[in-house]
């Protein structure tokens, strides 16, 4: 799978699926959720609301993924997954690494061949940029999926893109 970094907005990605840093109520938010929410329209809306009314009742637990239709969006499907709040106090970069891997794992379910993935987790929910790009790393580079051909880290700012390349660089 080609790994390819690219500083932009993740919802004009023409890709098979975005992944979007959801919040365990799938309802939509701030940063990226929002934005994916606001562009994608209210098909992506209903989608997770049906997913709760179904199966999450209780929120999207942190670490997994679930798709919706893309809507509005130039992709075919969104992947839902919800990051960590980082902490100073307890590790939780496990959880950060399975977003990745369950996104890539329903991508696969999907027969998505191209995926795009905020920086999970580096936004409001406070993860530093540099960590955050070694985690998404660790996992897109040992990752084997079956359909994903070509996973696009897309990081939003001159500067958070100058971190993930520097990151990449040196590993």
């Amino acid at each position: 799978m080609e790994i390819v970094l690219v500083e932009g907005d993740i919802t004009a990605q023409r890709v098979d699926a975005i992944v979007n840093a959801a919040n365990s109520s799938l309802l939509g938010g701030g940063g990226v959720d929002g934005a994916i929410h606001r562009r994608g329209g209210p098909a992506i809306l209903a989608e997770c609301r049906a997913l709760r009314a179904s199966r999450y009742g209780r929120g999207l637990p942190t670490g997994q993924a679930v798709a919706t239709t893309a809507g509005e969006l130039p992709a075919r499907w969104v992947i839902h997954t919800v990051g960590p709040v980082w902490s100073a106090d307890e590790d939780r970069s496990a959880l950060l690494r399975d977003c990745y891997a369950n996104s890539l794992r329903v991508a696969d379910e999907l027969g998505a061949v191209t995926l795009a993935f905020p920086l999970i987790s580096a936004g409001i929910y406070g993860w530093p940029v540099d960590d955050a790009v070694r985690q998404a790393l660790s996992v897109l580079r040992t990752a084997t999926p079956a359909t994903v051909a070509e996973a696009r880290l897309v990081l939003f700012g001159a500067d958070t893109h100058a971190v993930a390349r520097r990151v990449l660089d040196a590993a």
